[in-house]
């Protein structure tokens, strides 16, 4: 063979071999659809899936803005400076999801808020856990603002119920028109660096009943370190344009369950308001609340809170309270307030 009939034939055998390569090219595969979210209505409006599960998010929030006036409000400052006034501004965000389990439904519920409070200086207050908790069903166990935080009426004039929030566990039976529910609360964090035994425990009840539109409310507490404890009851009730709100409150003694004036524990308070629809817009809401200490300090209090919706999602409040005690001095109080819900 000679160096021609040798090159011919190498040429060839590569023709050959690039077609059988072009006939095997890779052709690259093409992109995935990208999956949108999807709503999930199995459990209220807001709710969508976490892509790529089975789970629902809801996402959420609020930004309020509030200046309010009254005697030391805003606090006395080192060398004894009073301010009348001041000014907060508060920021929340909320995660809640929902699973369907051989269990029931199972629910996580995260909460984060900070507040900025400027006063002589740079005063602020961290991002916090507010609120974070697992449900199983009505089975509830984390960090919560618990049923006694829903103590009082529409207004700004109910003051009675003190520490809220806690790391509880608790379970809630919902049959719909009634409700009853039993809670035990950690409360160490109340009593850390005091001399207490150490049974730093609190016990909450709940009950509901509605009748229509309408509901009955009894709420119970009992902390076990002082062995003292409060009973609240309110009715809720639409009457004519408005909603008539009525609330009483009893304390056996010092709990960390309820407020003090005065550096006594309030023994027995009553409330009442009505919140009337003035437009579709704007409520109107008169407030009286009677209390009286457990050292007998009888204090009784008006107060008108207005409120108007300039958008959805958005509303400005203004409220004016005045408080007369038997022991101590009157005062008048109030804010003006701007509330961005999402």
């Amino acid at each position: 063979m000679n160096i021609k009939s040798l090159l011919i034939g190498s040429a060839a055998a590569l023709a050959a071999v690039s077609g059988a390569q072009a006939a095997d090219a890779i052709v690259a595969a093409e992109p995935e659809p990208l999956e949108y979210v999807r709503v999930c209505d199995a459990f209220g409006s807001g709710y969508f899936y976490i892509p790529g599960t089975e789970t629902c998010l809801r996402i959420g929030g609020e930004v309020r803005f509030t200046v309010a006036f009254g005697e030391d409000v805003g606090g006395v400052a080192p060398g004894g400076r009073s301010s009348d006034w001041n000014s907060q501004t508060r920021g929340r965000v909320f995660f809640d999801t929902k699973t369907d389990s051989e269990l029931g439904t199972i629910g996580t519920y995260i909460r984060l808020q900070g507040d900025y409070r400027p006063r002589d200086g740079n005063s602020s207050q961290g991002l916090i856990l507010e609120q974070g908790y697992i449900t199983v069903g009505g089975l509830k166990a984390g960090k919560v603002l618990t049923w006694w935080d829903d103590t009082g009426i529409y207004g700004e004039l109910d003051d009675f119920a003190d520490k809220v929030n806690f790391n509880q566990v608790s379970y809630l039976y919902d049959a719909g028109s009634f409700r009853l529910g039993l809670g035990i609360d950690d409360l160490s964090g109340e009593y850390a660096g005091t001399a207490y035994a150490g049974n730093e425990l609190g016990i909450q009840g709940y009950g509901q009943i509605n009748f229509g539109s309408s509901n009955l409310a009894l709420r119970g507490v009992y902390d076990l370190e002082t062995e003292e404890g409060a009973l609240y009851a309110t009715l809720v009730a639409p009457i004519g344009p408005g909603t008539l709100n009525l609330a009483a409150g009893w304390a056996s003694g010092d709990t960390v369950y309820v407020k003090k004036f005065g550096g006594s524990t309030y023994e027995w308070t009553v409330a009442a308001s009505y919140a009337l629809k003035a437009t579709d817009k704007l409520t109107v809401a008169p407030t009286a609340s009677y209390w009286t200490t457990q050292d007998n300090n009888d204090i009784w209090g008006v107060g008108l809170l207005a409120e108007y919706q300039l958008a959805k999602g958005l509303k400005v409040g203004a409220t004016v309270n005045y408080v007369s005690p038997d022991v101590g001095d009157d005062t008048t109080s109030g804010f003006l307030r701007l509330t961005r819900s999402f």
